[in-house]
């Protein structure tokens, strides 16, 4: 018995000596940081607002036009944020729209990470001739005018629709991630624990994808965080010109694109207020949580 409990005691005194996780060091950085804390509360609404707001919601007739309702303001016959030019509710809009611009937000994110993760770990790895040709290439990219690029190609590409202008916002994405995460990788590829994964046999694909990818974590967490609230401003950007989505479909770009009137601005700012609120909330408390991301990442590796 007295064995035992000196081995529970080892145990214990070897957990307490361990790092700790990942994901508690998130947790608490995030519960010590009080702006974070409602930073990431108010991600949590807006998120249910949207996405399980809109599983009410029908959307064809979201959309669907009543000119005799045109207009009426905060709250008039029911409408709680009022009504646009064509008589839909300005609240469904928001719902719709909101879901639709993270949405397109979160999947130009997951192309542009994909892409640049896999460049940035063959450009960093191997170095030399392989990153000075791809990182040129990245250069080229770089220096192109995107939004001219990609307001063309919106106005001449057939059956335009929501994904394709995902793909097009990814084709110029990418480059920023990859060049991000190069620079991680040429910091890591001469580290002891790479040499000796080398020197054992193990294949370049091995080491990338399972020696240093998994210490690139947490800048792969803060990346994709930041980059979706980024990527969320530029879809916006471009419905607010009127080359994002299409007009049929909300997006917080068409709401506040009814800003460009200055008679809109003065008079019924009901139709733009909302949508530019929501979107300077998404932005700021992305922004915080992020912050909060990094924090948590450098702890992790003082602590480790």
């Amino acid at each position: 018995m007295a064995k035992d409990k000196s081995s529970k005691k080892d145990i214990n005194k070897t957990k307490a000596s361990l790092p700790p996780s990942g994901f508690k060091v998130v947790v608490r950085e995030i519960t010590h940081d009080k702006i974070a804390m409602v930073a990431f509360s108010i991600i949590v609404l807006i998120l249910l607002l949207t996405f399980v707001g809109s599983l009410f919601l029908n959307g064809k007739n979201v959309t669907e036009v009543n000119i005799a309702e045109a207009y009426y303001g905060w709250g008039e016959a029911g409408h709680i944020l009022g009504t646009d030019d064509g008589g839909r509710d300005i609240l469904q809009e928001l719902i719709v729209g909101g879901r639709n611009s993270i949405l397109i937000g979160i999947s130009v994110t997951l192309v542009c990470e994909v892409v640049g993760l896999v460049v940035g770990l063959v450009t960093g790895y191997y170095g030399g001739v392989v990153d000075a040709i791809i990182m040129r290439v990245v250069d080229f990219i770089q220096i192109l005018p995107m939004m001219p690029i990609i307001i063309v190609l919106t106005t001449t590409i057939p059956n335009y629709n929501a994904v394709t202008l995902v793909w097009l916002i990814s084709m110029f994405g990418w480059t920023g991630t990859a060049r991000y995460y190069r620079s991680f990788v040429l910091s890591q590829r001469g580290r002891d624990y790479v040499l000796a994964s080398k020197t054992s046999g193990s294949s370049d694909l091995k080491v990338m994808f399972r020696e240093v990818l998994p210490n690139i974590t947490s800048m792969i967490i803060i990346d994709v965080v930041l980059t979706v609230a980024g990527n969320i401003g530029v879809e916006t950007s471009l419905s607010f010109l009127g080359y994002g989505l299409p007009p049929s479909t909300p997006s917080l770009g068409t709401l506040i694109g009814f800003a460009n009137d200055p008679v809109n601005v003065t008079t019924r700012p009901w139709l733009w207020l909302p949508a530019t609120i929501l979107l300077l909330l998404i932005s700021l408390s992305i922004n915080y949580v992020g912050r909060a991301l990094q924090r948590a990442g450098d702890a992790r590796q003082r602590e480790n």
